[in-house]
C-alpha cells in the first residue's frame, strides 16, 4: 500500500515553523532602542572624556601659573607700600602738635615725650623749631642730605618760613641721617656741630639699633649748641680688633715644655709601676 504525502506535511521538517505563536514572536523593536541609546550615550561619554579631562588639567595649570603670579608680584606690592612711607612724609606736612614723625616707628613714647619737652622750650626760648622725621628706607633720593632738603623744601616753602626750621632725617635701614634747615637755624648751631651731630650721634647709635638713644642726644646736641653751651659730646666707633687664632713663640714653646713633661711621666710610670709590682711577686716567694 502506498500512502501518498503531501509536500505539505514534510514542512515541519525542514522549514523553520513560521512565528504564529505570539510568544514566539519577535518581540517590537522598542527593546532594542534602550540598548541602542545607552550604546549611544556611553560612547558619547567616552569620546568626551578625554576632552574633559584635558580642559582641567589645563584648568589646574592656569590655576597654579596664577598662585606662581600672585607670589611672585606679591613682594613687590609689598614692597611698593611699604617704601611708600617716605612720600607720605613729604604730603602731610610737618606734625603739628609734636615734633616727630616716627614714620618707621622705631621711637618710644618716653623719648617723644621727652623730644617734645626739650624742643617746645627751645622753640619758646629762642624761636627755632627742630622736627625730626625717621622712616625705614630711602628710593626716591640718594642719601638722607637729599632728602632732609626736600624735607624742608616742601614743609616750609619760602625763606622766611623756613629760616628758623630744622630737620633731622634719620634711615633706619641704612643706619644714617642728615640735618639741615634754614639759614638762621644753621648759624646757631655751627658747621662744627652740624657735622658733629650727623657723624657721630645718628650713624654710631643706629648702628647698634640705639635709635631712641641716636634721635635724642642729637636733640640735646642741637639745642646745645643753640644756647650756646659747652658740646656734650656724642658717642664713637669701636675699633673692633680681630683676635688672631694663632699662638706666639712663648705660649707654644710654654705649651712644648708641659707637653714634654707630661709624656715624661708617662713613660716612667709604664716602666717602673710593672717592674716594681713584680719585683714584689718575686720577693714573696
Amino acid at each position: 500500500m502506498e500512502t501518498i504525502l503531501s509536500p505539505h506535511s514534510f514542512c515541519p521538517l525542514f522549514k523553520t515553523p513560521p512565528f504564529s505563536s505570539p510568544s514566539l514572536q519577535p518581540k517590537s523593536s522598542s527593546w532594542l532602542k534602550p540598548i541602542c541609546c545607552t550604546l549611544k550615550e556611553q560612547s558619547v561619554k567616552h569620546s568626551f572624556s578625554t576632552p574633559t579631562s584635558w580642559f582641567s588639567q589645563v584648568h589646574r595649570g592656569l590655576a597654579a601659573l596664577a598662585i606662581s603670579l600672585a607670589l611672585n608680584f606679591s613682594p613687590i606690592l609689598l614692597t611698593e607700600s611699604a617704601l611708600a612711607s617716605e612720600f607720605d612724609v613729604l604730603t602731610d606736612g610737618p606734625p603739628k602738635e609734636t615734633y616727630v614723625v616716627d614714620d618707621a616707628g622705631v621711637l618710644n613714647r618716653v623719648t617723644k615725650s621727652d623730644l617734645k619737652r626739650l624742643l617746645s622750650d627751645l622753640e619758646s626760648r629762642k624761636g627755632y623749631h627742630i622736627n625730626f622725621v625717621t622712616v625705614r628706607k630711602l628710593t626716591s633720593k640718594a642719601d638722607a642730605f637729599e632728602y632732609a632738603d626736600q624735607v624742608l623744601e616742601r614743609w616750609y616753602p619760602t625763606v622766611e618760613e623756613g629760616t628758623n626750621k630744622g630737620i633731622v632725617v634719620l634711615v633706619t635701614s641704612q643706619k644714617e641721617g642728615a640735618v639741615t634747615g634754614g639759614p638762621d637755624f644753621v648759624k646757631a648751631v655751627g658747621d662744627t656741630i652740624l657735622d658733629a651731630t650727623v657723624s657721630e650721634n645718628l650713624p654710631v647709635l643706629a648702628t647698634e639699633e640705639k635709635y631712641n638713644e641716636a634721635v635724642f642726644s642729637a636733640a640735646k646736641r642741637l639745642v646745645a649748641a643753640i644756647d650756646g653751651l659747652p658740646d656734650p659730646g656724642g658717642p664713637q666707633f669701636k675699633d673692633s680688633k680681630r683676635e688672631s687664632n694663632f699662638k706666639t713663640r712663648e705660649e707654644t714653646d710654654e705649651k712644648r715644655g708641659q707637653f714634654t713633661l707630661v709624656v715624661g711621666g708617662l713613660l716612667v710610670i709604664a716602666f717602673v709601676v710593672p717592674m716594681a709590682q713584680y719585683y714584689a711577686y718575686v720577693s714573696k716567694k
